[in-house]
């Protein structure tokens, strides 16, 4: 449904988003950049992340200006803005679910059903559509009506209970400095979609276009999809979950240290800190030597990574006075050529000015018709055969709002007929 078909995995794949804020569009967005044509239905206001600054790009008199919030994950999509509480609207929106592949939304309950979004509408509109429903606690349970946010989720799930300093170090639970547990929800999302596209096994293309690849592995029929915030941040637990299940102990804050390796953690230099992750006993021994600490190898106190993580205090403060002695640069010098892991501790400007991360394109500028230049984060899936693109810079509301209902079929007087009545 645009002028220039995108390529990539997914090319010929119609989403409709009715997501907002972060989970769903971080999601929606990774479909399009891997291909998919993203249409993304806005509400009259539009996004609120449109309006969460500073900082802003663009400005107040000639109606464009957008929080860079809303630019991180809004590229590869183009806007229609549409009143979904009008009866027109919703026939706007039904016209474009026939012809989707999938449908990405985080509604309340209360207003899927208002909206006719339940499973049983949809097949009857489009029995290949994949329905993705991000929620913040799951589709049932006792708290499935509560509204998620990032914030409140990281401390129900725990998250914070394990992020931070000690207390004794006058440290307190600490959330995740970017809203990890929304990105991890869109990630999940995204996996989801992409199981549910594998089942049907329809190809690409649109509803009305038959189904012709499906055949013993595939059903031909889309299906609904659930991920929560809630359940997407208890599942990045990982290894302190099992360690809890194992001990039925709760994990406590360790600041930059590791729960099962040691050492693994930060150290202050004569001018810094650095970060050094020692993660196997080849490592360790290799470490002593870059250290000139030999005899730190041979004490039972620290011989396996078991022992240090019992007498983790101990080495911690033999290690720290050791790499006081010298700066950050000399060491990570010494660390590089031992083949050790370690690293400085950057800002985000220097971490994506870094040599790696502009020899990966991880920071690259794009033209939007009416913003300027506009940064982006790079992409971090490559594809050999098949890569991913960015081709669009994040829209402005109902940008693309007259092609799109163009595009659907409705008559140009069909089209003012809606405007007068403020449906789009």
């Amino acid at each position: 449904m645009s002028q220039d078909p995108p390529t990539g995995p997914l090319a010929g794949l119609l989403v409709a988003d009715l997501s907002t804020v972060l989970a769903g569009p971080l999601c929606t967005m990774l479909l399009g950049d891997l291909g998919a044509e993203v249409i993304k239905v806005e509400p009259p206001d539009g996004d609120p992340t449109r309006s969460w600054g500073p900082p802003w790009v663009g400005s107040d008199s000639d109606g464009t200006r957008t929080a860079a919030y809303f630019l991180a994950v809004n590229r590869n999509k183009r806007s229609i803005r549409l009143d979904l509480r009008q009866e027109d609207g919703r026939r706007v929106l039904n016209r474009l679910l026939e012809r989707a592949d999938v449908l990405v939304e985080n509604l309340r309950p209360a207003a899927r059903t208002r909206l006719r979004l339940d499973d049983a509408s949809l097949r009857a509109l489009n029995e290949r559509l994949v329905h993705l429903a991000v929620s913040g606690f799951g589709a049932d349970g006792p708290e499935a009506d509560r509204p998620g946010y990032d914030f409140a989720v990281q401390a129900v799930a725990g998250l914070m209970s394990v992020t931070g300093f000690p207390d004794a170090a006058g440290g307190h639970p600490t959330k995740v400095g970017v809203a990890i547990s929304d990105v991890a929800t869109g990630l999940f999302g995204a996996v989801g979609v992409l199981a549910a596209l594998l089942a049907r096994r329809g190809g690409p293309g649109n509803a009305a276009g038959g189904d012709e690849h499906a055949g013993e592995r595939g059903t031909g029929a889309g299906q609904r999809v659930d991920v929560s915030i809630l359940e997407s941040t208890l599942a990045i637990l990982v290894n302190q979950a099992q360690n809890a299940f194992v001990t039925g102990d709760a994990p406590g804050r360790l600041g930059n240290a590791h729960p099962n390796i040691v050492p693994y953690e930060t150290f202050p230099t004569a001018d810094g800190e650095i970060v050094v992750a020692v993660g196997s006993e080849r490592q360790w021994h290799r470490l002593c030597e870059a250290l000139a600490l030999g005899a730190l190898a041979e004490d039972p106190r620290f011989a396996t990574n078991g022992a240090r993580v019992e007498h983790r205090e101990a080495l911690r403060a033999l290690l720290g006075d050791r790499f006081a002695d010298r700066s950050s640069a000399a060491w990570l010098r010494a660390l590089d050529a031992a083949e050790i892991p370690a690293a400085p501790i950057n800002d985000i400007p220097a971490a994506f000015a870094s040599a790696q991360a502009m020899a990966r394109q991880m920071r690259v500028a794009i033209e939007h018709p009416r913003l300027g230049v506009v940064d982006q984060i790079g992409l971090p899936i490559g594809l050999a055969g098949s890569p991913a693109s960015i081709r669009s810079a994040p829209p402005l509301l109902g940008q693309d709002t007259d092609d799109i209902l163009e595009e659907l079929g409705f008559a140009p007087s069909v089209v003012r007929r809606l405007r007068e009545h403020g449906v789009v």
